[in-house]
């Protein structure tokens, strides 16, 4: 279903039947795949969790979305995360955004022409959520990796904001040890965002010689993204030399793993955290050292694809609003959540447009 409005205020009833509906929707049963194989970066850790996460959350289980006839099926000879028609898509799992993450997921799968054909990648670092996901998306082609948070512990550096500082926002760095050699592109996607536009689309981004894609704003100040020491010294500003860099926001990528790997990108992004460590260059966690290596060396992807921001405080006058243009993707980076912000009773206007795709709690 393709979005193509323009957005300023709230939404009509009308488009949130479309948004709803479940029956606008035709496509035959997803293949179920369990996703119990954690081995090597993906074991889970040996401590035992007092209280489940399905005691501690309940959320309702999705319609069943279905391929269209177009989709084709699967090759039989083909099985699991290796199959060359899936789509894949990363998303990290944890208690803060768990809602979130579900919602993320729910928006994809209903929106998307071929759900059958998406396969997710859970990445968590703390408790196995695995039964919760199987509950509420029953037939979902998905598989739970295990980061372990010791692997960036003595990297992470303090941030302006203590939610910056959390490891899991950097196991976007680890994909590609993380999934499976087979896995060659992968979309990463935080879980503060809906998708709203058939996320197929956004895979077959052409890439070109680059890494990775991503929406691109040129516009910005791209200078307030690192201190004035860094600026003053040529040893680390001298990185942007040649280059013409652009603010991009981590949240909405493309990832082409196989150049990732050959060019060992995890090892670049690690060596700016070391330089942080000792030199402060920047102030907000996870998102610089992937400027430092990848700005002005992005395939740009168009805007619709991360209307992001949208997470303003709802302070009076700072809701935020949508960027002119088409929308498929809406984003709430910032401090304010919109599940936070509607359980207050104090949204946004814009949080009603996530509104829908919550599963969390019972029916009424």
């Amino acid at each position: 279903m393709l979005w193509v409005i323009r957005f300023s205020g709230f939404f009509s009833a009308a488009m949130a039947m479309i948004v709803l509906s479940p029956s606008l929707q035709s496509f035959p049963p997803a293949e179920a795949i369990r996703s119990s194989r954690l081995d090597g970066y993906l074991r889970l850790p040996s401590f035992q969790v007092s209280t489940s996460p399905e005691d501690r959350f309940t959320f309702r289980k999705a319609f069943e979305f279905r391929n269209a006839d177009e989709c084709g099926f699967a090759d039989p000879k083909t099985t699991g995360v290796c199959d060359p028609s899936l789509v894949h898509v990363a998303i990290t799992l944890d208690v803060q955004y768990l809602r979130g993450s579900i919602a993320a997921v729910h928006s994809i799968l209903q929106h998307s022409l071929c759900p059958g054909n998406i396969f997710f990648h859970f990445l968590v670092s703390d408790i196995d959520l695995e039964t919760l996901v199987r509950s509420t998306f029953p037939q979902l082609k998905f598989k739970v990796y295990y980061f372990d948070p010791e692997i960036v512990r003595n990297l992470i550096s303090s941030s302006v904001r203590q939610a910056l500082e959390q490891p899991l926002n950097y196991a976007r760095n680890y994909l590609a040890d993380l999934l499976e050699p087979c896995v060659r592109r992968v979309i990463y996607l935080d879980s503060d965002l809906v998708v709203v536009d058939d996320i197929s689309k956004l895979w077959s981004t052409n890439l070109g010689s680059r890494t990775i894609g991503a929406p691109e704003y040129c516009h910005a100040n791209f200078t307030k993204y690192f201190t004035n020491s860094f600026w003053s010294d040529d040893r680390f500003s001298g990185t942007f030399r040649g280059r013409k860099p652009c603010y991009f926001n981590t949240g909405v990528m493309v990832i082409d793993l196989g150049k990732w790997r050959r060019v060992r990108f995890t090892k670049r992004i690690e060596k700016w955290m070391e330089i942080q460590k000792s030199d402060r260059i920047y102030e907000l966690g996870s998102l610089p050292p992937f400027l430092l290596v990848f700005s002005g060396r992005v395939a740009p992807i168009g805007h619709r694809w991360n209307q992001h921001g949208l997470g303003g405080d709802n302070v009076r006058g700072s809701c935020r609003d949508l960027h002119p243009g088409p929308v498929s993707l809406l984003h709430w980076s910032g401090s304010g959540k919109p599940w936070l912000r509607l359980d207050s009773k104090k949204p946004c206007p814009l949080d009603a447009l996530w509104a829908p795709y919550d599963l969390y709690g019972h029916p009424h």
